[in-house]
């Protein structure tokens, strides 16, 4: 009986530190800074300010795609190829199926323009800067399942449909956390241009 609760308070003591642990990185990752302009429970409208991004283009499913352009964009970000400085893991990571493709991005650290920004040294990564912007965004936590992103984007265009908002574009999924923090403490966010 004592093994089976030293065992459990083990477990526990595991779950308590990784969540803790997942929560300061998360608290010194770099945010884009917003302004939000209405606040409605978990849906906000924000003006963001003009960002840097370096982005990467992958077909398939959205799961896949996210995965298979993580690699390329995290190699240019830790300078793995490249000659120069590292660059800081920022958050979100965002999604945004563009025709047949989803184009996924890394957004800069503020503190660089695109001119000083290192160049990639593979083709596929792009770097480019986004115009300051008006977005809509719903917030909620959990593993980023096709399923749960639906749900949410339908929530979202709902609001939007009783405010006479037409959304501009498709979804732009944002996720702002790493893969090892667990699902109910993971924040993430669909958005919409307006």
């Amino acid at each position: 009986m004592k093994k089976i609760m030293l065992t459990i308070i083990s477990v526990i003591s595991m779950l308590v530190l990784g969540a803790g642990g997942a929560l300061v990185y998360a608290a010194n990752v770099e945010k884009p800074k917003y302004k939000v302009l209405e606040k409605d429970g978990k849906i906000e409208i924000r003006q963001y300010p003009a960002l840097r991004v370096a982005e990467i283009k992958r077909s398939g499913n959205r799961g896949n795609a996210v995965r298979n352009a993580f690699s390329p964009l995290a190699s240019y970000i830790f300078a793995k190829k490249r000659d120069g400085e590292k660059i800081s893991m920022t958050a979100p990571v965002t999604q945004q199926k563009t025709g047949g493709d989803w184009t996924v991005q890394f957004i800069m650290p503020s503190k660089y323009s695109l001119s000083e920004l290192p160049k990639p040294d593979n083709a596929e990564v792009r770097l480019r800067e986004i115009p300051a912007k008006k977005r809509v965004a719903i917030q909620f936590n959990g593993k980023q399942t096709d399923e749960l992103l639906a749900t949410k984007e339908k929530e979202l265009r709902a609001w939007l449909k009783t405010k006479g908002i037409i959304p501009k574009g498709p979804p732009l999924y944002a996720y702002y956390n790493d893969p090892f923090t667990p699902g109910f403490m993971r924040r993430n966010e669909v958005l919409f241009e307006m």
